[in-house]
């Protein structure tokens, strides 16, 4: 083995671990005494840790079991044997070393929640990120849309969420609000992974419509040492032609960007932008 995917292995096992303290934080210390209802395998897995006390972790795995065999074919070996290597690590960390931790006492249930949320979502995006997963729901998603693959992953996504948490309300949970409350989980996970995940590598984009675009360009790369783009554009009104900057940068430095675009050219045309990711030289290194 290279030492590249020895680091790429060691990276991609302290990130299970850390997912797997997250997602058993989230559960033992704030969601089970509350008896939120969860979404995917777990959620399941909390009916039998209600009732029996049997670990949250073990049990998803033996119900993981059938899925990975059923999913085999489409999901492909590589995949499965990643998933695996993340379920069994998640599970140590989330069945034996959360339950360590000193839990916290919440008075707030509300805030329970958005803790609970908080905490699953960024266990799930950890384990994204390095292109693995959970397994449980993610491989009923992906055998629903391979079944049907005129349906949406979000559409599958928030089906297979909603019967999981109306069946733990019904198991346990036994309240309207407990129902509500396990949807507000779900939602702010959701919201977690995709800032984790996305707006990780995030910025802003400048685009500068004006007839002074290299003296522009030469003042942003002197203030902020960014570079720029520039191309033509023709106007759709009057039809004449104008020079476009493009610059991408970081939220502190569309500041100075503005700044010094405004103080050469009064009458250029500025639009910024939030970027949802930006990759390349000066930025991160996109990785295939």
């Amino acid at each position: 083995m290279s030492s590249e995917k020895r680091k790429e292995l060691l990276v991609d096992i302290l990130m299970d671990a850390l997912s797997g303290l997250c997602i058993g934080i989230a559960i033992y210390n704030f969601a089970a005494d509350a008896k939120f209802p969860l979404t995917g395998l777990t959620g399941i897995a909390m009916i039998f840790y209600q009732y029996w006390g049997w670990k949250i972790g073990l049990m998803t795995i033996i119900m993981n079991i059938p899925l990975i065999v059923v999913s085999y074919k489409v999901l492909g070996r590589k995949f499965l044997l990643k998933t695996f290597k993340t379920m069994a690590i998640g599970t140590v960390m989330m069945d034996f070393v959360a339950p360590l931790i000193p839990k916290i006492e919440i008075s707030n249930i509300l805030l329970n929640a958005l803790v609970v949320g908080v905490f699953t979502g960024l266990g799930y995006a950890l384990v994204y990120m390095r292109n693995s997963s959970t397994g449980g729901a993610d491989f009923i998603m992906m055998l629903i849309k391979a079944k049907n693959p005129h349906m949406s992953l979000g559409r599958i996504f928030f089906i297979v969420d909603v019967v999981i948490i109306v069946i733990d309300t019904i198991a346990y949970a036994h309240s309207f609000e407990a129902l509500c409350y396990g949807f507000v989980i779900s939602y702010v996970g959701s919201l977690v992974v995709d800032k984790v995940m996305i707006n990780a590598d995030s910025g802003m984009m400048c685009m500068i419509v004006t007839n002074k675009a290299e003296a522009i360009a030469d003042a942003i790369d002197k203030a902020v040492e960014r570079g720029t783009t520039i191309f033509t554009a023709k106007g759709g009104y009057k039809g004449d032609e104008r020079q476009v900057l493009m610059c991408a940068c970081s939220d502190k430095q569309m500041y100075q960007v503005n700044r010094v675009a405004k103080k050469i050219d009064v009458d250029a045309f500025i639009v910024i932008m939030e970027s949802k990711a930006v990759y390349g030289e000066g930025f991160k290194r996109f990785k295939p």
